[in-house]
């Protein structure tokens, strides 16, 4: 589980670099052949992880709850996005790898509700759920990576 946990904070620090360094306007740029941002991208890992470790525990996530209906699955950038906003997904990107690998230490993961993923992966303990968010981590930092280099293109 140890190397599980360090390559989530490896990931996470990768997602905080992109939001910290990219300026406004490529931060929130939808190309054309997109139907999201670079900020929705990154608060919906966030916010996925811990839906998928939290919640799926039957505990409550450890994140604000408007961010949670905000970039949840099934949700689309909203115009306006606040700077406490974004001050929130730093901040949690830097944290909850560590609220994570602390809490697991602690043993508070005592009861898992199994959930089927879109990618029809299905998973059964905390530990799958923790194993799963590195493939989703994966995947969006892909379109990260498609989007960043969609909207660093001369206009």
């Amino acid at each position: 589980m140890e190397k599980l946990f360090d390559i989530t904070e490896k990931l996470h620090e990768i997602y905080h670099k992109v939001l910290s360094n990219t300026p406004e306007d490529q931060l929130f740029a939808i190309p054309s052949s997109h139907n999201n941002n670079l900020f929705w991208n990154i608060a919906h890992v966030l916010v996925t992880e811990q839906l998928l470790i939290y919640k799926l525990s039957g505990l409550t996530p450890r994140l604000d709850g408007d961010l949670i209906k905000k970039y949840s699955k099934g949700t689309f950038p909203e115009k306006s996005v606040t700077k406490g906003e974004i001050e929130k997904v730093a901040d949690g990107l830097l944290n909850a790898p560590g609220w994570i690998r602390d809490d697991y230490r602690k043993g508070i993961f005592k009861e898992f509700n199994p959930y089927t993923t879109s990618a029809q992966v299905t998973l059964n303990k905390v530990e799958d759920a923790i194993s799963f968010n590195l493939v989703h981590l994966g995947i969006h930092y892909g379109t990260i990576r498609s989007i960043q280099k969609l909207t660093s293109l001369p206009a």
